[in-house]
C-alpha cells in the first residue's frame, strides 16, 4: 500500500467518516461507504435486504451508493456517471458489501461479542478531528458531524462506530492466534526477491505441427481417452422479449432547460479541483521513540536544505513504499491527504521544500514538484454529453416500464408472445445453451442464464437487465448433461489431437538434444539450428522470451545453480531447455530492513484470508433475503 492510499484512508478518519468501519472491514471486504443521505425511491426505513435478524434499510443502501458515486466522481470527474456505474453493477457490489457487514455483526452477536458505551466514548474522545488543543470538544464534535458534506447525527455516528468496534473485536477474537514465523518471512522474502537471468532454447509445437498426420482411428482413440473434455453441460432453452433501450433513446429529445438544470446541480462533476504533485520522505514513528525519529528527520532535512538530491534521499531514508519512486506521490487534490500534510503541500510553491511536518504517520519532508490549477468544463463543452446521458436514463426508465408491464401481464409463453406482438416487439427463441454460452441475440447474459437454470419451465421471469435493455423470458426446454458422439465434435477433437501430438514431437526433440545442451549449450543450439534467447535478470512470475509466464520454468530455474542447464521443461507451446546465466540473491541487509514490514503484511494477509473463509461459512448458515425491486428503485435502473 502506498503512502497516498494510507493517507486517503486516514483522511476520512480525521475528518468525520467511520475510520473504524474501514479498519474493521477493509481487510475483509470493502472501503468506507458510511454516511447519511435522503432521496427519492424506497422509504428510508424499509429493508432492502435481511441477513438473519439484521436488516439493510433503504437509507443505508442509498447512503452507501451515493457516497461511492461521489467518490468515483471526485476521482474521475466527467469520465464517470451514474449510467456507467450502473452498467458496471455498482449497486450489486455495494449490496454484497453491506450483506457482508451485516453477516459479521450477526456472527458477533451469536458469539456474544459486545461493545460498551464507555468503549465507544473512549474511541471518540481519542479522535483528533474532535479535539481542540489536544482535548476533546463536545461543541466541535457536533459541528464536525453537522458540517460534513452529508451531515450525520451523533446517534448515527455512534451506532456505526459501535458496529465497527464490534467487528474489530470479532476479527481479533477469530484471528489473533494466527502467526507467521521468521523462517516463513525469510522464505517469502527470498521467493519474492531472488532473481535469475537465463538463456532459453524453445522447441515450438507450432514449428512441427505441419509434420503431424492423423488417421480417423487416431482421432477416435484421442477422443476415447479424453471424452470428459468434450462433455456437453446441462442445457436450457428460453423464449424472450428484449425491450431494447437504444431505439427508445434515439427518439428522446432532452429539453435545453433540463440539460442546464442538470449541469447546475452537478457542477462538481465537471470541475477538476486544484492539484499538486509532491514527493516526500517519511520517517515513521510507529513503534518508535518520536524524539529519536525527529533527530533522524532533522539530519536528513539539513541535507535537503544543503541541496542534496531529494529523490536519492527519499530512496535511502523514507519509510514509505513510495521511496522506490524517489518519494513521488503523483498528483492529488484537497481532501485526499491528512490535514497537516495537505495544508503544507498546498502552501508550497513548485520546487519548494518544507520543514518537518508531523502527521499521525510520523515526520515528513515535503517537496512540491508541480501544480495544476482548478479547471471547469463549460456547459457548452458538456452539453451533448449531458443530453446523451439524460436521454439514456430516460430511455432506461421507459424500457423498464414496458418490461415491467409485460412481466406483470404475461402468465404464459403464449401471453408473452401476444403482448409482445401488440407492442411491435419480437419474441426470440434462444435455442439450447449451457451455463457458459451466450444467448442468441443477446450475447453473454449471466443473470438470465442463472434464472433460466433455476426457474420452472413455462414460468415468466424478469425483467432482467441485459447489455441492450430489459428482458422478459420463460424457460421452454431443458437437456441433461451428456457426452457427445464423436461426429458432433470431430473437428474440434482433430485440432486438439494434432496440437497434443505436436507438443509430444517438440518434447521428444528436446529430450533427444538435452545431453548435448548440458555439454555445450551454445554449440548444441547452433548445431540444431535453434535460436538462443536471453532473458533479463528477473524475479518469479516474469514473462520468459518465446515462452511467456511459466510456473514450471520458474520452479526449474530458481532451483538451479548458475551455469546449470534445466530441462526439457514442458510448456503450453511445446518444450524449453534453459541455462542459468546469472543469479542474484537478496542480501541479509535487505532482508533485515524489510523483515518486520513483510512479517506484518504476511500476518495481515493470513488473518484476512482466515477471517474471509470463516465469514463465508457464517454467511452460508444465515438466511439472506434481497428485494431487488427496491434496489432498482433506489438506483433508478
Amino acid at each position: 500500500m502506498t503512502m497516498l492510499d494510507r493517507m486517503r484512508r486516514h483522511k476520512n478518519w480525521l475528518k468525520w467518516s467511520l475510520f473504524l468501519v474501514v479498519v474493521a472491514f477493509i481487510a475483509l471486504y470493502f472501503p468506507d461507504f458510511m454516511a447519511t443521505n435522503t432521496g427519492a425511491g424506497a422509504s428510508n426505513s424499509m429493508p432492502v435486504a435481511r441477513v438473519g435478524s439484521e436488516e439493510i434499510t433503504a437509507s443505508a443502501f442509498r447512503t452507501a451508493y451515493q457516497r461511492q458515486m461521489q467518490a468515483f466522481t471526485q476521482a474521475y470527474g466527467g469520465n464517470v456517471n451514474a449510467q456507467l456505474l450502473r452498467q458496471l453493477g455498482l449497486e450489486q457490489q455495494i449490496l454484497r458489501q453491506l450483506i457482508d457487514e451485516r453477516t459479521a455483526l450477526a456472527e458477533a452477536r451469536r458469539l456474544g461479542i459486545t461493545v460498551s458505551d464507555a468503549e465507544v466514548a473512549h474511541r471518540i474522545y481519542a479522535m483528533p478531528v474532535f479535539q481542540e488543543n489536544g482535548v476533546f470538544s463536545v461543541e466541535l464534535y457536533g459541528r464536525v458531524l453537522q458540517n460534513a458534506r452529508t451531515p450525520m447525527t451523533k446517534a448515527e455516528f455512534e451506532q456505526n462506530l459501535r458496529n465497527a468496534l464490534i467487528v474489530d473485536k470479532l476479527r481479533a477474537a477469530l484471528t489473533d492466534w494466527v502467526t507467521v514465523s521468521d523462517a516463513e518471512v525469510e522464505t517469502e522474502f527470498r521467493r519474492r526477491n531472488e532473481k535469475v537471468q537465463a538463456e532459453l532454447v524453445v522447441f515450438s509445437a507450432d514449428a512441427v505441427r505441419g509434420q503431424v498426420t492423423l488417421s480417423d482411428d487416431d482421432v477416435a482413440t484421442y477422443f476415447e481417452a479424453n471424452q470428459e473434455n468434450y462433455r456437453i453441460g446441462e442445457r436450457r432453452a428460453v423464449k424472450y422479449v428484449l425491450v431494447d433501450v437504444e431505439p427508445i433513446r434515439q427518439k428522446i429529445v432532452v429539453p435545453p432547460a433540463d440539460i442546464e438544470r442538470y449541469y447546475r446541480d452537478n457542477e462538481a462533476q465537471y470541475t477538476t479541483p486544484e492539484q499538486v504533485r509532491a514527493s516526500h520522505i517519511l520517517f515513521s514513528t510507529e513503534g518508535k521513540d518520536p524524539a529519536e525519529v525527529r533527530k533522524e528527520a532533522e539530519a536528513v532535512l539539513a541535507q535537503v536544505k544543503a541541496g542534496r538530491d531529494f529523490a536519492a534521499l527519499a530512496r535511502r531514508h523514507s519509510d514509505d513504499s513510495s521511496a522506490a519512486q524517489g518519494g513521488d506521490l503523483d498528483y492529488f487534490g484537497r481532501g485526499r491527504m491528512v490535514k497537516e500534510f495537505e495544508d503544507v503541500a498546498f502552501s508550497l510553491e513548485v520546487g519548494q521544500t518544507s520543514d518537518l511536518v508531523q502527521t499521525p504517520f510520523g515526520f515528513h519532508i515535503i517537496k512540491v514538484t508541480d501544480r495544476k490549477p482548478e479547471t471547469k468544463q463549460s456547459l457548452e463543452q458538456v452539453r451533448q454529453q449531458i443530453a446523451d446521458q439524460l436521454a439514456y436514463e430516460r430511455a432506461q426508465s421507459q424500457a423498464r416500464a414496458v418490461a415491467d408491464q409485460l412481466a406483470r401481464e404475461a402468465k404464459t409463453v403464449e401471453d408473452l408472445e401476444r403482448l409482445a406482438k401488440g407492442r411491435g416487439l419480437e419474441v426470440v427463441d434462444s435455442g439450447f445453451f449451457t451455463r457458459d454460452e451466450p444467448l442468441a441475440g443477446l450475447g453473454p447474459a449471466p443473470a438470465i442464464t442463472e434464472q433460466a437454470f433455476q426457474g420452472e419451465s413455462g414460468t415468466i421471469q424478469g425483467p432482467v437487465r441485459a447489455a441492450r435493455g430489459f428482458v422478459v423470458f420463460a424457460t421452454t426446454g431443458s437437456e441433461p448433461s451428456r457426452l457427445p458422439a464423436l461426429d458432433e465434435v470431430k473437428d474440434r477433437v482433430r485440432e486438439d489431437a494434432i496440437t497434443a501430438r505436436a507438443r509430444e514431437l517438440a518434447a521428444e526433440r528436446a529430450k533427444e538434444l538435452a545431453d548435448a545442451f548440458r555439454s555445450d549449450f551454445t554449440a548444441a543450439a547452433r548445431k540444431a539450428g535453434l535460436e538462443v534467447r536471453k532473458s533479463e535478470l528477473v524475479t518469479r512470475g516474469a514473462v520468459w522470451p518465446q515462452v511467456g509466464i511459466s510456473a514450471a520454468l520458474d520452479q526449474a530455474l530458481f532451483a538451479s545453480a548458475r551455469g546449470s542447464v534445466a530441462g526439457p521443461i514442458a510448456t503450453d507451446g511445446g518444450a524449453v531447455i534453459a541455462r542459468v546465466v546469472q543469479r542474484e540473491d537478496p542480501t541479509a541487509d535487505a532482508l533485515a530492513s524489510s523483515r518486520e514490514s513483510l512479517k506484518q503484511e504476511l500476518l495481515a494477509d493470513r488473518r484476512a484470508k482466515f477471517f474471509s473463509a470463516y465469514m463465508l461459512k457464517a454467511r452460508e448458515r444465515m438466511r439472506i433475503e434481497v428485494d431487488q425491486e427496491a434496489i432498482r428503485a433506489i438506483v433508478g435502473a
